[in-house]
């Protein structure tokens, strides 16, 4: 997050009004409206970066997950903002977004929460923002780091299981412990 990027007011915001047309429901297969690589193919075209065959590919799997594919859609409005065509970002992490961000985010609540929950809305935004090396206005680097690592639930599904494997851990070595201090006391009655 090196760089000063808009205020998190202001993509919020872009984020709170996402037209209808990138809400539609995903095409996979038969069903569906929206084909999400066309879109996505666009946004970047209009960012002045050509989509990679892989990143299409991606977008057009059959087998593809349909709420990701729906935050993927919106992530396509959010980046097809004025501010970010005129700074021309780096394919690989707008790719990584798609790629990466997007399933993360997707795996942790309905796509829809990125547009209507103040929450969703700002981890989203700042999601978005640090994935393209970006901090919002009149943040340090330090309170924006601090900020996404409190408001992102991807974070906190982290922390949760980290906490989860050191408990086990704890546990395995409690029982471990357990067992020897057993076998010790075994080999000491055998012996007498």
């Amino acid at each position: 997050m090196n760089r000063i990027g808009p205020s998190l007011e202001s993509v919020t915001h872009r984020l709170a009004e996402t037209p209808a047309d990138f809400l539609g429901e995903p095409r996979i297969g038969p069903r569906g409206t929206v084909v999400v690589a066309a879109v996505v193919n666009d946004v970047l075209a209009g960012l002045g970066l050509a989509a990679a065959p892989d990143l299409l590919r991606l977008l057009n799997d059959p087998k593809a997950d349909r709420n990701a594919l729906k935050l993927a859609m919106i992530l396509a409005w959010l980046l097809a903002d004025e501010w970010l065509a005129a700074i021309r970002p780096e394919y690989a992490r707008v790719a990584r977004l798609f790629i990466a961000v997007v399933p993360e985010l997707a795996a942790q609540v309905r796509a829809d929460l990125y547009v209507t929950d103040p929450d969703r809305r700002e981890e989203l935004a700042r999601s978005m923002l640090a994935g393209l090396d970006f901090r919002p206005a009149g943040e340090t680097t330090q309170q924006a780091t601090d900020r996404l690592s409190r408001i992102s639930a991807a974070e906190r599904r982290r922390l949760l299981e980290a906490g989860r494997a050191s408990e086990e851990r704890a546990r395995q070595i409690r029982e471990a412990l357990a067992r020897k201090a057993a076998q010790e006391s075994a080999d000491k009655w055998t012996r007498e």
